[in-house]
């Protein structure tokens, strides 16, 4: 299993488990520990992994981080763990004094579900107020798990890891500025677009009243975009399918040319299409699903099209199957024994006629 679907394999685990932990400690056991041996790190070897390791300043005794991971004896990364239920802003401070009193460059903050990765790249020794990557387990991007990926034993470069963090984490916080401002532009820059526009003086009145109008500009904006990418993606979609479809369809029309007085669509055939019919009524005009009989097959499709296949049944055998076609027009094959049991198949029928809708 690679190091992709270790990841997925404890997201799920959280979702499903998460309302069962109870207390810090079992968030630790069920969530954290896991997540350490994901990253390849031996939790009961005391050489590699610490727990409670003391991080004692000058002014408090008795400082202990969850776990320390060494390498060559040294501390560099340190994990500071909360119940899944807490809120991680309350708690950041104390990861900061723990920082300081270690060697280590990196801090993860967590509760099992969320990962704060912090490190130094403000200050020599002391922690930034903001991680440079957080990671949720319930709502993480493909492009996180390979950041993540670097802070496994096999990967882990301290240097290498520095190198990418400040560029993670101003773009992260950039990110957020950009947020905040298409969510509630701040005054400056509300001014700094009205600018460009009005030729004025920008008095608070005008500055107000502009405040709205970038808001929606904005909000329009976006909107115009998203509807351009999804039309050309459609076009794109539409264009590939005819170009992949066509000799489909051209082949179907030649074998049945040549099969011409050869087909018999038997009671059995026409019995299974009014199931399917009566299944694909919830979500479209029954009027629009058709069939079309071939030597080697029974089809279903919408409008008539064989470009349009819904499934295809397969009676002319002792083993008799329906194939359904999912949303990447990949075939799967469902054996049944009488006709009834294609109603066990609803669910697929469902999400195959959905995409001709």
């Amino acid at each position: 299993m690679d190091f992709k679907d270790q990841f997925k394999q404890l997201a799920d685990r959280v979702s499903n488990l998460k309302e069962q932990i109870l207390t810090e400690e079992a968030t630790k056991n069920a969530f954290i520990m896991p997540f350490i041996q994901m990253l390849g790190y031996d939790v009961f070897n005391p050489f590699k992994v610490v727990p409670e390791m003391d991080c004692d300043i000058a002014k408090k005794k008795g400082e202990k981080i969850d776990y320390a991971i060494l390498r060559d004896g040294n501390p560099v990364l340190l994990i500071e763990c909360k119940h899944w239920k807490q809120d991680l802003d309350l708690h950041d401070t104390q990861l900061s004094r723990y920082f300081v009193s270690s060697k280590a460059r990196f801090g993860i903050l967590t509760n099992g579900i969320k990962y704060r990765f912090y490190t130094d790249l403000e200050q020599p020794n002391i922690m930034d107020k903001s991680p440079f990557l957080e990671i949720d387990l319930e709502r993480y991007k493909e492009t996180q798990i390979e950041e993540l990926k670097k802070f496994h034993k096999s990967y882990f470069e301290v240097d290498a890891i520095l190198s990418t963090a400040s560029e993670v984490k101003y773009m992260s916080d950039l990110r957020n500025a950009i947020k905040s401002e298409f969510t509630s532009p701040s005054v400056d820059f509300v001014k700094m677009l009205a600018k460009k526009v009005y030729s004025g003086t920008l008095t608070q009145k005008v500055v107000d009243s502009f405040s709205d109008l970038v808001k929606r500009s904005i909000s329009l904006y976006i909107n115009d975009l998203i509807s351009e990418r999804l039309n050309v993606a459609m076009q794109n979609t539409e264009s590939a399918s005819q170009v992949e479809q066509a000799p489909k369809e051209e082949e179907l029309l030649t074998q049945e040319k040549s099969t011409k007085g050869e087909i018999e669509t038997t009671e059995e055939e026409l019995e299974a299409y009014y199931v399917v019919k009566s299944i694909l009524r919830q979500y479209i005009d029954c009027n629009r699903v058709a069939y079309k009989d071939v030597q080697t097959y029974f089809g279903i499709n919408v409008d008539g099209k064989v470009t349009r296949t819904v499934c295809r049944l397969y009676f002319n055998s002792k083993k008799k199957s329906i194939t359904i076609y999912d949303s990447d027009k990949t075939e799967c094959v469902h054996p049944i024994e009488a006709i009834d049991d294609i109603y066990k198949y609803q669910e697929e029928l469902k999400k195959a006629v959905l995409r001709f809708v």
